[in-house]
């Protein structure tokens, strides 16, 4: 059952990615843009979940990069947010 969530929570993050990515190719509003890197990395991090806890449970422990990852990916929303000015 883990697995499936896992795995749908990734593909979602994956469209969300891809369709703002997508938005952003079309319009060119760059918090498109920084919304779109934001879920990539959130991507990332979901496959790094899927690997931590159903390929390698016990052997290695990958939530600080998991955790890293999230937070690049909300920091570069951040920035986005904050400093890039239209």
């Amino acid at each position: 059952m883990a697995i499936a969530i896992y795995t749908l929570t990734t593909l979602t993050a994956l469209l969300c990615t891809f369709l703002l990515l997508r938005a952003y190719a079309r319009s060119s509003y760059r918090l498109l843009f920084w919304s779109g890197l934001c879920f990539a990395g959130l991507t990332l991090n979901n496959i790094l979940l899927i690997i931590d806890k159903i390929f390698f449970p016990t052997e290695v422990d990958l939530s600080p990069l998991r955790n890293a990852v999230a937070l690049v990916s909300m920091g570069i929303l951040l920035y986005g947010m904050i400093w890039d000015t239209e």
